[in-house]
């Protein structure tokens, strides 16, 4: 970071505000970017019972196309920016894959022992909330703050570690209009009365990361059709004011910045010019993270971005899901009716470079899944808490031992591979089968050491779980609130699926077994099964039967 302060010239100083949340690190500002002093560890929260050393990170860079080992600028330290939203609504389930998807590489990154400077930020000065904010009469700058609180607590929902900081535009004018001076001096923009357009002819680079040509850059979609531009790709650094709309003084005059410019000055300012990883949407990767390089590289010609990490969209019936396009569900419709737990496995059950269709089938199966995993883990710990044993790694059966050992090793292997999460949760069903066959199986409670080999399942799995962000504050309390959407899912309150059940055991007791039948199938087709035990019946959550059919018919 030295050899590059002596290419660039730094930034003004950054003034901090209560908007940013404080970095939990150890930390210090010097020339205006952020340093870290860790400890390099290894973590134990993975603690293995096997010999094996784990895999490599390996990640797909968009810049080079293929996957590369992750090696990051400094031992033991990552600098990890991504694109925040532009708040001026509620955010749609395409952002929450992109922020899940980053929190999961933010959460293994941890995990494998490095400190991680991780910066996401807000866009809180832009065309869309000025224009929405006109519409409802309000503080463009206030409607944004709200729509960022809004944001967080989506965030907190689906549970996203938060960022070490979370800078905000209008909090860092000083910055992007430094860094618009550098670019104007280096000779790669221009002047036209009193807005600042970036010169992409000067930038021969320019497409190396999107893959497209110069000639086939067309003016739009955030890049402004404005005939007074030397070419129509060419974009703005700096938008002279307009009436109605917030604006800065600048040397320029007043005005606003354009939208790009924002994400090169913050994470020039938090990271300096060179770090590790960029990440966002793939819709990002042109224009926004295209002329993000441009920029970085007109300003100083060190920057460097060493991955640049993209993720795929989510589609509704094979079109990608966005505001514009008006085909979106946004976070709060969907965990009204969904546990934000079922949202978060259903977005990392593809990988996340792959698109994911969004589907009530999708998150019906997801929530089914997690009510399974939490409710065995659930069962495993009420077992192990009327027996107080320590978990002793010689005491456990070959059997367990193996099973554990397996899981853990395509955990690291997957999860190393370029974070290949549907793996890791199919993975996980043999020791969650392993757990249930010791609880509930003549066999399994026969077992020796059967509480020593649940505490070890129970912990492996807990360990994993918590890399991918999914361990709830209490599984009893999970499960209830995954019972509480079933039933809103079907339009029905726990009073109304119990007398169902007594009427149910009526009739099986009369031996009217046809109505109790037609009591089954009917709560089944809305996502109620039944199960019957030496104890009674009781309910859970499930697919509902005709979701069920699509699911199969689909597979």
């Amino acid at each position: 970071m030295a050899t590059l302060l002596k290419f660039c010239r730094p930034f003004c100083p950054i003034r901090f505000t209560n908007s940013m949340r404080p970095i939990r690190l150890t930390t210090h500002l010097s020339h205006n970017t952020l340093f870290f002093n860790p400890k390099p560890r290894r973590s134990s929260l993975i603690r293995s019972l096997s010999s094996s050393q784990p895999s490599e990170l390996c990640l797909y860079n968009t810049m080079t196309k293929n996957k590369q080992v992750f090696e990051p600028k400094l031992e033991g330290r990552v600098g990890m920016y991504v694109c925040g939203v532009t708040a001026y609504d509620l955010s749609h389930i395409g952002h929450a894959r992109v922020y899940v998807t980053f929190d999961i590489l933010y959460r293994y990154l941890r995990h494998l022992g490095y400190e991680v400077l991780y910066v996401r930020n807000f866009t809180d000065v832009d065309d869309k909330i000025i224009a929405r904010a006109n519409e409802l009469g309000e503080d463009p700058i206030s409607l944004s703050r709200r729509y960022c609180e809004e944001f967080c607590q989506d965030m907190l929902h689906l549970h996203c570690l938060p960022p070490s900081f979370e800078p905000r535009v209008s909090d860092h004018m000083l910055q992007i209009i430094d860094m618009i001076k550098q670019i104007l001096d280096n000779g790669y923009a221009y002047r036209i009365d009193g807005d600042v357009y970036f010169n992409v002819y000067k930038f021969p680079e320019y497409g190396r990361l999107s893959g497209r040509k110069l000639e086939d850059n067309r003016a739009g979609e955030r890049v402004a059709v404005d005939s007074r531009k030397k070419n129509p790709a060419d974009f703005a650094l700096w938008k002279a004011a307009k009436e109605g709309e917030p604006s800065w003084e600048s040397p320029w005059g007043l005005g606003r910045p354009g939208w790009h410019i924002e994400c090169s000055a913050m994470s020039a300012a938090y990271l300096g010019y060179s770090f590790d990883i960029h990440g966002g949407g793939m819709d990002l990767v042109f224009p926004h993270h295209e002329n993000e390089i441009a920029q970085s590289c007109a300003a100083c010609k060190e920057s460097n971005i060493r991955y640049w990490i993209h993720n795929g969209f989510v589609t509704v019936d094979s079109e990608k899901m966005s505001k514009s396009l008006g085909n979106f569900f946004t976070i709060r419709q969907v965990i009204d009716l969904y546990h934000p737990l079922a949202l978060r496995l259903f977005l990392m059950g593809t990988h996340y470079r792959s698109p994911i269709n969004y589907s009530d089938v999708q998150l019906e199966s997801a929530s089914d899944r997690i009510f399974y995993i939490y409710q065995t883990l659930h069962d495993c710990v009420n077992v192990l808490s009327q027996n107080d044993v320590a978990v002793q790694v010689d005491l456990i059966p070959p059997d367990t031992a193996n099973c554990i050992n397996n899981f853990q090793n395509i955990f690291v292997d997957s999860m190393s591979d370029d974070l290949h999460t549907p793996v890791v949760l199919a993975a996980i069903s043999e020791p969650l089968k392993t757990i249930n066959d010791l609880l509930h199986t003549r066999k399994g409670k026969k077992q020796e050491f059967r509480i020593e080999s649940l505490g070890a399942l129970e912990k492996t799995i807990k360990n994993v779980l918590t890399v991918l962000g999914l361990v709830p504050t209490s599984y009893s309390e999970v499960l209830q609130q995954l019972r509480e959407k079933a039933l809103k899912r079907a339009k029905l309150t726990e009073d109304q699926v119990l007398e169902k059940i007594e009427e149910r055991t009526a009739a099986r007791r009369n031996k009217e077994y046809e109505k109790s039948d037609v009591i089954r199938k009917d709560l089944a087709a809305v996502g109620i099964a039944l199960m019957d035990g030496a104890d009674g019946t009781t309910w859970r959550p499930a697919v509902p039967l005709a979701l069920q059919e699509e699911k199969v018919t689909a597979t």
